[in-house]
């Protein structure tokens, strides 16, 4: 496997500086308040990710599940192995060209939390487990004819290839899965009767359940997963498993406290509860963070995650009173669920950061501007600075990673001491 290189045709890097392998980055000094890199640039804060990795950890740990994050999120490889370091048991992905990614760096256990039947994928996925004997790769089926396209395409290649697949329970009105519980029995007894499936899972997502009205939450997801527990204890009763150990997964990164009570089904044989979130590692500033303070209510916990994702800018222009312009747009970072939210600033060459006053707001994008209004009426100290380097926080983390191919992880000093790279 061929290092990565960063170079000047990455969005952040100098343009005057040589290519460097990812490892070299810590040894190059770089300081981000120094302005050693250009602006605008997305940055992954150290402390928070080893916070986040630690701390799911351990609430996988106390509750005797596994953890197959969503590799979606981040798209790195250099993350990838980070979770997986940290005890994460697989890597989810949502197709198989992201599972393509994670298996050229690595990854040897691949839950794809989708369907899977075009041939183009077909072909994909069972080039991947000849060319890497020692991996395994599940992926969903919801109906008779997703398995209709999948054993066409087996007579058509001649292929040997047998698919291990979770059957997926769904939602009315929301994502992929089987409606209704004959439904699902359906599929299920045809997976099994397939010369190109065998079953060895239930899964199911919840996330679309999410209000943060506790009592709801509560009681939709466990009525979830009660269906979820029923319709693998049929399977089970009618030996449709085929494994050592049924997989029962789902959680997304809003309620994943909540379905983690239910993983565990007694059934005949072990069943192995396999958790998906993915923005746990690093959370945000908005939406996981209401999100996850609920999480923090339900479990009595006055800390959970830490946002660790920052896009940096600078003040570029104070065109008007009670308007500036930071050198950061729709191309930079994630609006799609909030615009972002200035926390600090800084001038160049300051040793610390200080928070931004109160009246500071990102009210709109352009393609790479972000309007940032203020109040014009207070002290001078308190406007923006044609120059000022302003940190802000993101929503959504997965649609910010989309929009870069590399980011500085940094220390609390804004140190530069490692990188990742982004595969999208």
């Amino acid at each position: 496997m061929n290092r990565p290189l960063l170079h000047p045709r990455l969005k952040g890097y100098p343009v005057h500086a040589p290519p460097i392998p990812v490892e070299a980055v810590a040894s190059q000094g770089w300081q981000l308040l120094r302005g050693d890199l250009p602006f605008p640039l997305a940055v992954l804060r150290q402390q928070a990710l080893d916070h986040n990795l630690n701390w799911m950890r351990e609430f996988c740990r106390e509750r005797d599940i596994s953890l197959a994050p969503h590799g979606k999120t981040t798209m790195s490889p250099e993350l990838y192995r980070r979770q997986l370091e940290a005890g994460a048991w697989a890597i989810s992905f949502a197709t198989v060209y992201q599972a393509g990614i994670g298996v050229a760096h690595g990854v040897r256990r691949a839950l794809i939390a989708n369907q899977v039947l075009q041939p183009a994928d077909l072909d994909g996925l069972a080039h991947l487990l000849t060319a890497h004997p020692d991996l395994q790769v599940f992926f969903l089926v919801d109906s008779l004819a997703q398995m209709e396209h999948i054993e066409r395409w087996q007579d058509e290649r001649a292929s040997d290839v047998v698919f291990p697949v979770l059957l997926e329970l769904g939602l009315e009105g929301q994502r992929t899965g089987c409606r209704t519980h004959e439904q699902a029995l359906a599929v299920a007894q045809r997976i099994q009767a397939s010369p190109a499936l065998r079953l060895v899972g239930i899964e199911a997502y919840e996330g679309s359940l999410s209000t943060c009205d506790h009592a709801h939450d509560t009681e939709a997801v466990a009525a979830l997963m009660q269906r979820l527990q029923v319709l693998a204890q049929v399977c089970d009763d009618a030996g449709w498993f085929e494994c050592d150990e049924v997989l029962i997964s789902a959680g997304g990164s809003a309620l994943f406290d909540l379905v983690a009570r239910d993983l565990r089904p007694r059934l005949s044989r072990p069943a192995r509860g396999v958790l998906r979130s993915g923005c746990y590692l690093t959370h945000d500033h908005v939406q996981y963070r209401k999100l996850l303070r609920c999480v923090g209510e339900r479990l009595h916990l006055a800390q959970t995650l830490e946002p660790a994702l920052e896009v940096l800018s600078v003040v570029q222009s104070c065109a008007e009173p009670g308007l500036a312009h930071l050198s950061m747009g729709k191309r930079d970072v994630s609006y799609d669920l909030d615009l972002p939210v200035p926390l600090w600033r800084a001038e160049r060459g300051d040793t610390r950061t200080q928070p931004v006053p109160s009246h500071w707001r990102v009210v709109a994008l352009n393609d790479q501007h972000a309007h940032l209004r203020f109040d014009a009426s207070r002290p001078a100290h308190e406007h923006p600075r044609v120059g000022q380097i302003v940190g802000s926080g993101i929503s959504h983390p997965c649609t910010t990673f989309d929009k870069w191919r590399w980011m500085p992880v940094v220390d609390e000093a804004y140190h530069v001491v490692d990188a990742i790279t982004i595969h999208c």
